[in-house]
């Protein structure tokens, strides 16, 4: 029996010692030199090519190597099998820190004062007066973000697809109350999975909805927003800036208009970095796991999305 480690376009040596060190009685394979197929039972996946797990007859569970599964579940081949994620405890605090330094940096006008300093303007100005955020997704990550702003003094509102109940916070749910959720929000950040019902759900209509000025955040995944919609509304002042930390295509391409955009940040998908230790001991848990015959921990709901 093996393990398959189906990670195209990244280094995976580290990631296999690791793993071996931690089953020791286990073969560690790095896709797409699998000396056996049949003998695959369990396999680590990202962005995996299509067809890739249902050519291995004899898989039993799959391991997303991170905390989205949006890729996985975009596999038309994708075989009827239990699907973990990943949960890091340190994510959430890496993507706090994250979102607290980008909403400094828009309320101490950094990003005006860069365009200043690149015209050699001296021109002072006062910090922004943010009142009001508004999380788009209210699951781990957004309900955490949710509680930080609340705990800062910050207004905040959520928007979730179900229904929520969270202390301090406006809870909104469903289509119908995702306009009276960002009405009146200064900033709104986008934590929401990426499912069918969330594709290219920010689109024309949603930023016309946004109170002119706001700034938009999106650290979730990048094919949630129309690209062309959002840079129409940064180009009429509807969306006065933006950060993206996510993208439809990564790396972004060359060409692509955001690259060039003067209100708009670009990181390079940083927000939240798995930490490998972390990783590592979940998915060593979960073979066993599968082995026994038992439940994995953290699986997903397929039918959800996420």
């Amino acid at each position: 029996m093996s393990l398959a480690l189906i990670i195209p376009d990244r280094k995976l040596e580290d990631l296999q010692q690791r793993l071996t060190q931690a089953l020791p009685d286990s073969r560690i394979e790095i896709w797409p030199d699998i000396s056996d197929a049949a003998a695959v039972e369990f396999a680590v996946v990202w962005k995996q090519p299509p067809g890739s797990l249902a050519a291995l007859p004899n898989l039993k569970a799959i391991q997303c190597f991170g905390a989205g599964v949006d890729a996985i579940l975009s596999d038309t081949t994708l075989p009827a099998l239990p699907i973990a994620r990943i949960v890091d405890p340190t994510l959430t605090q890496t993507m706090l820190r994250y979102l607290d330094s980008v909403v400094n940096h828009y309320r101490l006008r950094l990003d005006q004062f860069i365009a200043q300093q690149q015209q050699q303007l001296w021109q002072p100005k006062s910090p922004r007066r943010f009142q009001h955020i508004c999380l788009l997704g209210l699951g781990e990550l957004g309900a955490a973000a949710a509680g930080h702003f609340a705990a800062l003094g910050y207004q905040v509102t959520g928007w979730s697809r179900t229904a929520k109940q969270l202390a301090n916070i406006q809870c909104f749910s469903a289509s119908a109350e995702l306009s009276a959720a960002v009405a009146q929000a200064d900033i709104v950040i986008c934590l929401l999975p990426l499912t069918p019902a969330t594709e290219s759900l920010l689109d024309a209509v949603f930023f016309s909805q946004l109170k002119t000025g706001a700034i938009f955040i999106n650290v979730a995944r990048g094919a949630i927003v129309d690209d062309e919609a959002l840079l129409a509304a940064l180009n009429n002042g509807q969306v006065q800036a933006a950060c993206l930390d996510v993208f439809r295509q990564e790396p972004l391409p060359a060409t692509h208009p955001f690259w060039q955009h003067p209100a708009i940040l670009i990181t390079p998908h940083v927000s939240a970095v798995t930490n490998v230790s972390t990783v590592v001991a979940q998915i060593a848990d979960n073979y066993r796991r599968s082995q026994c015959g038992e439940a994995m921990a953290n699986l997903v709901d397929v039918n959800k999305g996420y």
